[in-house]
């Protein structure tokens, strides 16, 4: 199937308007795309931000008519519901249409879903992105995709408006895997920040200067960069939530017990989010992990 139409663009069908979600579809329709779209609590389908984007009644209503699925969700249950659940979008799509995956989800999971809607000639793409809502709502997702070049250039019109770096990894599956490694990176990174950030201040230095410092040498990172702010102020407004990288972590350390690893700083990160989850931090930012870090 080629977006390469002369006059006019493909509709697309838009489920899971979260945090994520929400940005990457307005970005969409204001690129020109004709939208219809569908969210879990139907609040956000009447966004002023998706003025234009005609709000359907579930995920069966929403493929309808479309010429590619996206979808946008929590985790590998909530995906299989928007497929292959009660008014799931499996019997609405028609063979050589495109379902186009942005949820972090499960490797196996992933591959299952394709194997499914193969068998009904309809492609499934697992398109796992990352760069937080910051990259959602700018437009500049990084996104990690389990297909190759050929399969790329079919939808590149579509990842274009919502990213800005695109990388194929082959294999269905492939692009969740290159997610798990993305996550295992992002716990690390965050917890050791957080760590810096909680020694900094107990050593009652002047931690703007000493972040600038930090900047310009070998320590610098993103989570330095974008979240070093939120620890030092010991405020965590949303960019990815920690219930969601708890979820991720603990598909990465399943992924890597598959392949007979053990990953010790990731199963201790994990544990430390845990402890904040059960403390009533779930929606609050990744970042929070800075509360993790006390006296004794």
């Amino acid at each position: 199937m080629s977006l390469n139409k002369r006059n006019s663009k493909p509709t697309l069908g838009f489920i899971g308007l979260g945090a994520i979600g929400l940005p990457i579809a307005r970005n969409l329709l204001k690129a020109g795309f004709p939208l219809k779209v569908h969210t879990r609590s139907r609040k956000a389908e009447t966004s002023k931000e998706l003025k234009g984007a005609q709000p359907c009644s579930n995920p069966k209503e929403t493929a309808e008519g479309c010429d590619f699925l996206l979808i946008c969700v929590s985790d590998d249950n909530a995906v299989e519901e928007v497929l292959f659940g009660n008014n799931g979008a499996e019997n609405s799509l028609n063979a050589e249409k495109i379902v186009i995956d942005f949820s972090t989800i499960s490797p196996t999971k992933a591959k299952a879903f394709a194997e499914k809607l193969d068998t009904r000639d309809i492609k499934y793409i697992d398109a796992p992105v990352t760069g937080g809502t910051e990259g959602a709502q700018q437009g500049t997702l990084t996104i990690f995709l389990g297909a190759n070049n050929e399969s790329l250039n079919q939808i590149s019109s579509i990842l274009k408006p919502i990213g800005s770096a695109f990388y194929t990894f082959e294999d269905v599956g492939k692009g969740q895997e290159v997610k798990a490694i993305n996550q295992i990176l992002v716990a690390g990174s965050y917890a050791a920040v957080a760590e810096a950030i909680s020694l900094g201040q107990a050593l009652h230095l002047p931690m703007d200067k000493v972040v600038e410092a930090l900047q310009k040498g070998a320590a610098s990172s993103w989570a330095l960069s974008n979240r070093s702010k939120s620890m030092l102020e010991d405020n965590y407004p949303l960019g990815f939530k920690l219930e969601l990288h708890h979820k991720d972590l603990s598909i990465a350390l399943k992924t890597a017990k598959q392949s007979g690893l053990k990953l010790p700083i990731t199963s201790k990160v994990k544990e430390l989010e845990e402890q904040l989850i059960k403390e009533g931090y779930k929606d609050e930012d990744v970042s929070v992990l800075k509360r993790s870090i006390k006296r004794h």
